[in-house]
């Protein structure tokens, strides 16, 4: 049955219950067609007088076609964009439970702080004279960064958390060249657990990638690292808290075994969020490590958009630091734009961006530390940590843990063997979640689990909000046991789309939009 867009009808099972509409819409819940089925390429939203003739000094780069591009009123697009925006989830919505991505709330005072004039208006090209407050920002952040760290330098130019990881390993590639071992020590070890930017920055910047295997518990042990270790070996990633959300209980055993052997211990910090104010990686003998400003001080996340991944070194890795960054000395400070005004003894593998980073991420992150202070921050990860082992208690009885000897740190982990036998699977699970109002959690991930469901509720949850969370999964578990497999297979019934065929999309993605063919007439 098609819908007056001549879509098919989106009503599923139950539409006599649910009364299909003219238009395909349900209430508020509209269907929304792509820009392109709404406007027409033939008319346009604004009236524009001819210009008088001119000569065009465009040449060659004249526009030989169309535009392609529709035409839509002002009202027409408001209305599209905004019906598309209420289709979103996000941490302004509800829970959002994905594992490892860290979506805390972001907290209003720090977009305010971001807001003030001379933090928003402030820009890269400006003379360094007149944005002495931006540089004091910066030093200040750093200085803060090194302290939860226990790191003694810190690159605040890196825009993400690959970004950092890049970063990071350019600076321990930098220091091997320069022991001259550049041709030798070209050997990364990876955990099977990863994340899957460790093992692609690795090869990205010119070393091979050895995978070090997980242990039954989940974790890694220092036996297999040194198995692995030799003249060839420049580094482990290793990620601490790891992503089945477990604290690594021989971390400070692997980072002296790594520097016995010459190499480099190179720690993903995209779960710092679990452990500040409580351990600090330096003490645990980490050389480098990128923070992710999103997961761990509340700034915004994803989109694509301006983020950052700040990296702090140890001091074995501090004089490769990448330019731009703040020296002081003599308590003045003063912006290093290039290599060659490095301070003696610094020796910068070089630029990861062009300018010096993202100030409101900066502000943001700063205006988070400050507003709760180093008593805040450490509440912060403990109530991380407490609200992951809270839904954990709350669901052990109905789904089972691949790894139950170990208390969650900032993500409880669970696998699908509680499903076994029910014909309904991970991704079933996770897509009967949002017909309840929920974006699922991370599924699939870490790729050592079968069928894992990694949910973070992070420590901006309340108890009723995890109480709901809880109840609402618990009754879906109910549901999958009791043989109600209509409600999973065939979910999400109440979403504006049903189900993708993913399979199919995977392989033959529909990147972009084209024009349909004209509907031939029937004939007479």
């Amino acid at each position: 049955m098609l819908n007056r867009q001549g879509r098919p009808s989106q009503a599923g099972e139950g539409a006599a219950e649910r009364h299909e509409t003219f238009t395909g819409n349900r209430a508020l819940q509209q269907i929304e067609p792509l820009i392109f089925e709404i406007g027409h390429h033939e008319s346009t939203g604004v009236d524009i007088d001819r210009p008088a003739p001119f000569k065009s000094r465009l040449g060659k780069h004249a526009r030989q076609s169309e535009i392609g591009l529709p035409g839509l009123s002002e009202p027409e697009t408001m209305r599209h964009y905004v019906r598309l925006s209420q289709k979103n989830y996000g941490i302004d919505t509800g829970l959002f439970p994905l594992g490892s991505c860290t979506m805390k709330h972001n907290a209003r005072l720090n977009e305010k702080v971001a807001r003030l004039p001379g933090f928003s208006d402030v820009h890269p090209l400006q003379p360094v004279s007149t944005v002495p407050g931006a540089l004091d920002v910066m030093l200040e952040l750093a200085h803060y960064l090194m302290t939860l760290t226990g790191m003694p330098a810190v690159a605040l130019s890196p825009k993400a958390g690959a970004h950092g990881e890049a970063c990071g390993m350019m600076a321990i590639k930098a220091a091997i060249a320069a022991k001259g071992e550049g041709a030798t020590r070209n050997v990364v070890l990876v955990p099977e657990s990863a994340h899957g930017t460790n093992p692609a920055t690795a090869a990205l910047i010119g070393f091979s990638v050895k995978s070090v295997p997980a242990r039954a518990d989940g974790t890694v042990a220092v036996e297999d690292v040194k198995a692995l270790l030799g003249p060839d070996v420049a580094a482990i990633m290793l990620t601490n808290p790891n992503t089945c959300g477990i604290f690594e209980p021989q971390i400070v055993e692997i980072a002296a075994a790594m520097h016995e052997a010459g190499a480099y211990f190179y720690c993903d910090g995209a779960n710092f969020n679990a452990i500040v104010g409580k351990a600090r990686p330096g003490d645990l003998g980490v050389d480098a490590m990128h923070i992710n400003l999103h997961k761990t001080f509340s700034t915004p996340h994803g989109g694509g958009g301006p983020g950052a991944g700040p990296v702090v070194l140890s001091e074995r890795l501090a004089p490769f630091a990448p330019v731009p960054f703040i020296h002081v000395e003599g308590g003045k400070s003063r912006l290093v734009e290039h290599k060659a005004d490095a301070p003696e003894g610094n020796d910068p593998f070089g630029r990861m961006t062009a300018f010096h980073g993202q100030m409101g991420m900066y502000v943001r992150a700063l205006a988070y530390m400050l507003s709760h202070g180093a008593d805040g921050m450490k509440q912060a990860s403990e109530d991380a940590v407490l609200n992951a082992n809270y839904i954990r208690a709350g669901l052990v009885d109905l789904m089972s843990l691949p790894f139950p000897d170990h208390p969650s740190m900032h993500e409880a982990l669970f696998d699908d063997d509680w499903l076994k036998g029910t014909g309904v699977s991970t991704l079933d699970f996770a897509k009967a979640m949002i017909d309840e109002g929920y974006h699922p959690m991370t599924v699939y991930f870490p790729l050592v689990v079968h069928g894992a469901m990694l949910i973070e509720p992070t420590e901006s949850e309340s108890k009723a909000s995890l109480d709901l969370f809880v109840a609402t999964l618990r009754d879906l578990a109910i549901a999958a046991k009791g043989n109600d497999k209509t409600r999973f297979t065939a979910a999400p019934h109440h979403a504006p789309i049903r189900r993708l065929d993913e399979t199919r999309a995977a392989r033959q993605p529909v990147l972009k939009w084209e024009k349909p063919a004209p509907v031939k007439e029937a004939a007479e």
